[in-house]
Parts: C-alpha cells; sequence; structure tokens
C-alpha cells in the first residue's frame, strides 16, 4: 500500500497548455462533457494520491492504514464514507489525527451538497496551519473527489472546470452524475452561468 506525490516541483511544470471550455448553463449537456473531460484523468494505482499540495485523496484502505499515515504525517482526516454504526475516529487513538465523518451515499439521489461548505472549512482550517489532509471514501474517486472539489472551489477560488483539471491529472476520480450536478450549481451560484473556460 503506498501514498504518492505527483506534483511537479513547481506548478509551472506542467505540459504546454491546452484550452477546455465548457458551458454549464445547460446541466445535462455539462454533466456529459465534464465526464468526458474527467476520463481523461490519471489512471488510478495507488490507495491515495496528492491532489493538491498537502492535500490527499484516497480510499478506505489509505484511512486505515496508520503504518503510512504516520508516515506521509497525515495530520486530518475526512471519511466520506462515516458510518454510525462504527466510530471512524476509533482508528486514530493515540494518534495526533483530527478525525471529521460525513455520512454519505455514493448515490446520484443523495444531496452531498449540504456537506460542501463545512468539509471545506475542515480541510482548509487544517491546511491553514500546515496539516496534511487525506479525504477518503470506499474507492477514493467520486464521494471524496466531489468535496475536495467543493473545496477548491469553495476555498481556492477555482471554477468547477479549473479544480478538475487541478485533480483529474494527478488522481483519475469521477463523481456520480448527481454530484457532478451539484458541483455545477455550485459554480452557478458562485460564478453565474458563465463559460467555464481553463488552460491545462
Amino acid at each position: 500500500m503506498s501514498f504518492t506525490s505527483k506534483l511537479p516541483q513547481s506548478w509551472n511544470d506542467r505540459p504546454p497548455p491546452r484550452k477546455v471550455e465548457i458551458d454549464l448553463s445547460s446541466p445535462g449537456l455539462a454533466v456529459f462533457e465534464l465526464e468526458r473531460l474527467l476520463f481523461t484523468g490519471k489512471a488510478i494505482n495507488s490507495h491515495a494520491d496528492e491532489v493538491w499540495p498537502r492535500l490527499y485523496i484516497g480510499d478506505q484502505d489509505s484511512a486505515t492504514n496508520v503504518h503510512q499515515l504516520a508516515n506521509h504525517h497525515v495530520t486530518h482526516v475526512l471519511n466520506a464514507n462515516h458510518s454510525k454504526r462504527r466510530d471512524g475516529a476509533e482508528t486514530y487513538l493515540g494518534m495526533n489525527i483530527k478525525y471529521f465523518g460525513i455520512e454519505a451515499h455514493d448515490s446520484c439521489n443523495f444531496d452531498m451538497s449540504v456537506n460542501f461548505q463545512t468539509a471545506a472549512d475542515f480541510i482548509h482550517r487544517a491546511l491553514s496551519k500546515g496539516g496534511i489532509v487525506l479525504v477518503h471514501c470506499a474507492v477514493g474517486v467520486s464521494r471524496s473527489a466531489t468535496l475536495v472539489l467543493a473545496y477548491l472551489m469553495l476555498r481556492q477560488n477555482l471554477t468547477l472546470v479549473d479544480a478538475i483539471c487541478a485533480v483529474k491529472d494527478n488522481r483519475g476520480v469521477i463523481p456520480n452524475r448527481g454530484f457532478l450536478r451539484q458541483l455545477i450549481n455550485l459554480d452557478t451560484k458562485l460564478y453565474g452561468h458563465l463559460r467555464n473556460t481553463t488552460y491545462t
């Protein structure tokens, strides 16, 4: 089991830019276009990947491997796969790790948006203090990715397309279509019906 950090030494060490334009004013078409963009991301070959400085997306195995958590100096864990039947915080007893659990279902009908601000605040507080954050769910591609994308939009002022481009080249993620619609709604609240353009 391993964590990997594929972030370049400098954000300028990226390949030559290409223009990405997605019009989010038509949610049905936008979901399709966002999925196409997500499918250009990196294949998953590790349990957790650094997708933003000191911010990892991972699976359940990455969250329960206390040896790897200690090796990577993880200070905060956000679990998007929390269950009232088992207290995820117990895993970190005796470790200097702050835990936050969100009971969420990877279903198109589940309203993940009610957790966007709370999760973003938890991540932001941790990173602001120099912490290292692991956001995980069962597989590390939908629920956890959705919360990280919302964080990048709410706290790093990225559009949805910019947030996806920041994440996808470091970890292959694919939020379900319901979550993508909720992220489109967040983008609309933050930026209006402007066409999302980014360079990757």
